[in-house]
């Protein structure tokens, strides 16, 4: 009787060596660059290259083999032998770094058995942070004044807390009040403000506010503008620059109308591709001539040392105007009802061009506008958009500064309308 084979099963074991190669990794990154300070003698610090990358593997290992409660008994006598080793120590240097470094190293490296990419990118972000200290603390204490140390403690706090918290609904009467909006607005403009500070510290007031201001008008440039305002207050002597960069924040507004309706549909830009060009034209002349009256000029001109990285309340003051505006063309709205995609644009235009850009593309997409007929309506809302940005540069910067930017608001407006005109 011939005996049954039986079939016996291949027990394949594949073993994932990515979590521990990842920890191994973050160790060796974090442990080289401490190596490279750890110093010598009895001064030298408690750990360097072996040191991290055995403490990464052993968080590694310590959460596969025993979970979160090895885990814990692990990170308790590494924390019992650093705080030994730093109390021995003979160093003069009073900081923890390399001691809080490596139990973080013990952590990251058990993050990387269920998260390895967040960890490796904490290891990368750590790695940096030891290795450009020097640079930091010159930072800290030579770069950054008590000002704009509290100028980002309230942006901080606007944007991490009262934004968050403000409800995103619409209140009061037509519906035109709400508060997410106002503090975004607000949020908005203290960090626009920022962003022109840091860009004039690294570049000088005469190319800094005019990339600042180009860069930040795609987000709003009449928020921009109300900017380039408030820092005339601080550098009373750098209103043509200021100015200048007021208006090339228009630069971003026709570019931003070009791409919104591209986005729609690429037809749509035949006919507004002459006014968009010809308010390209205007606003790099108008610009230029501001900004370029005496090549020497901007270089001896620089911001005053003590300004704030924002006004906080001039951006409420510029925010509370651009509610009202939105409040006037809301009430208008309702007593009127729709009369017509002109009257609805002139009416948006005053918040916003882009949005009221976009509501024109979509219904001409939609089949009720004709792509044809959408110039108007267009150009109409960048029209009144430019009535705000005038109030608003009045409002923000004063005579002086309105005196400089509504001309270019005008030009602006009056060269998009030629271009329809003739083209």
């Amino acid at each position: 009787m011939r005996k049954s084979s039986g079939t016996l099963p291949i027990m394949n074991e594949v073993f994932d060596l990515s979590g521990a190669a990842a920890a191994l990794g973050i160790g060796m990154l974090i442990g080289l660059e401490r190596e490279r300070h750890k110093g010598t003698g009895d001064a030298r610090h408690c750990a360097g290259l072996r040191t991290f990358a055995i403490t990464a593997l052993l968080g590694y290992v310590a959460l596969q083999v025993g979970g979160g409660l090895l885990l814990g008994i692990v990170a308790g006598c590494v924390t019992l032998l650093t705080s030994v080793a730093y109390w021995r120590s003979q160093s003069d240097d009073p900081g923890l770094t390399s001691e809080v470094a490596l139990i973080t190293v013990l952590i990251l490296g058990a993050l990387c058995a269920t998260a390895p990419a967040l960890a490796i990118a904490l290891g990368v972000v750590i790695a940096g942070l030891l290795a450009y200290r020097q640079a930091l603390h010159h930072f800290a204490n030579s770069q950054l004044s008590e000002t704009e140390m509290r100028d980002g403690l309230i942006l901080l706090i606007a944007a991490l807390v009262i934004l968050p918290l403000a409800p995103d609904r619409y209140i009061g009467p037509y519906a035109a009040i709400n508060l997410r909006t106002i503090c975004t607005v607000t949020v908005l403009l203290m960090l626009v403000g920022a962003f022109g500070h840091i860009a004039v510290r690294a570049l000088g007031s005469r190319y800094g506010y005019v990339i600042s201001a180009i860069a930040s008008g795609f987000a709003s440039s009449t928020v921009t503008i109300a900017t380039m305002g408030q820092r005339l207050a601080h550098e009373p002597d750098n209103i043509r620059i200021l100015s200048a960069a007021a208006i090339f924040s228009n630069l971003a507004t026709v570019i931003q109308i070009g791409l919104i309706l591209t986005m729609v549909d690429v037809d749509l830009l035949n006919s507004v591709w002459a006014p968009l060009l010809f308010g390209l034209i205007a606003t790099l002349l108008y610009g230029a001539c501001l900004m370029f009256p005496d090549p020497t000029r901007g270089s001896r001109s620089k911001p005053v040392d003590t300004a704030g990285a924002f006004n906080l309340k001039l951006a409420v003051i510029v925010t509370l105007t651009l509610t009202g505006i939105t409040f006037v063309s809301s009430a208008m709205l309702s007593h009127f009802g729709q009369a017509g995609l002109w009257l609805t644009a002139m009416l948006s235009g005053f918040a916003d061009a882009h949005s009221a850009t976009a509501s024109i593309a979509s219904l001409a997409k939609a089949g009720h506008v004709p792509y044809d007929s959408i110039a108007v309506p267009a150009l109409i809302a960048v029209s009144s958009n430019s009535v705000s940005k005038c109030v608003v540069a009045w409002v923000s910067g004063g005579r002086r500064f309105a005196a400089c930017v509504i001309p270019g608001q005008i030009l602006l407006t009056l060269a998009m309308w030629a271009g329809t005109v003739l083209f």
